[in-house]
């Protein structure tokens, strides 16, 4: 669900294909749907124009508000292991830049994202309508509450720590849907973990140890 490339995208093309073969491929993601979304988004276009040098560098990047754009690989590992698919509708909790809601939004049919600080909220909606993502929709609001309206969902992705698992995020997800979400205290390492609901009930696996900044209420 193809967003358009920037005119000056050209220089960063031959980074971002060495960000994919060797941070993520090497790494053994190998979902060619995912790979070639991480290709296409032009990371460099989602963050303040002092670190687009970096953007295809192998850490997470400030965007401004206390806020950061996340790891190119951990953006490919946990799209990868929601197993997105063409029909598929997608929730983000947390949409920062838009980055991932990009990704995503480069496989599925749908993605809506939400943002709990303003300022973020209105940017990435401006710059992935710019963009061209006619299937993205974006809203200011608590992501803790989820988007009733519009559930269920195949796909939740939460981009901040929360202490527990929100219920509402549960509920929302549709059967045989897949949730993934990092769960630990602010300012610490935290543990990502996969929700799959099997039979209306949430099956947990835990996969692998992260920093990501905390999940707000309003």
């Amino acid at each position: 669900m193809a967003g358009c490339s920037d005119p000056q995208d050209d220089k960063y093309e031959a980074a971002r294909n060495r960000m994919v073969k060797t941070q993520i491929q090497e790494r053994g993601i190998n979902n060619t749907a995912v790979l070639n979304a991480m290709r296409k988004v032009p990371r460099h276009l989602f963050m303040p124009k002092e670190y687009q040098n970096d953007a295809y560098n192998d850490y997470p990047l400030p965007i401004g508000y206390g806020q950061t754009i996340s790891q190119p690989f951990i953006v490919a590992y946990m799209t990868d292991v929601v197993k997105p698919g063409k029909k598929m509708k997608a929730l983000e909790i947390g949409t920062g830049s838009g980055y991932q809601a990009a990704v995503l939004a480069e496989i599925v049919d749908k993605v809506y994202t939400i943002e709990i600080v303003p300022e973020l909220a209105v940017e990435s909606a401006d710059r992935l309508r710019k963009m061209g993502y006619e299937n993205i929709i974006c809203k200011y609001g608590d992501g803790y509450l989820g988007w009733p309206e519009h559930a269920p969902f195949d796909i939740i992705i939460i981009t901040a720590a929360a202490e527990e698992i929100p219920q509402p995020l549960i509920d929302q997800l549709a059967e045989n849907g897949r949730l993934v979400i990092p769960v630990g205290k602010p300012a610490a390492v935290q543990e990502l973990i996969l929700i799959t609901k099997k039979n209306g009930k949430p099956v947990e696996k835990r996969l692998t140890y992260v920093r990501f900044v905390p999940f707000k209420r309003l």
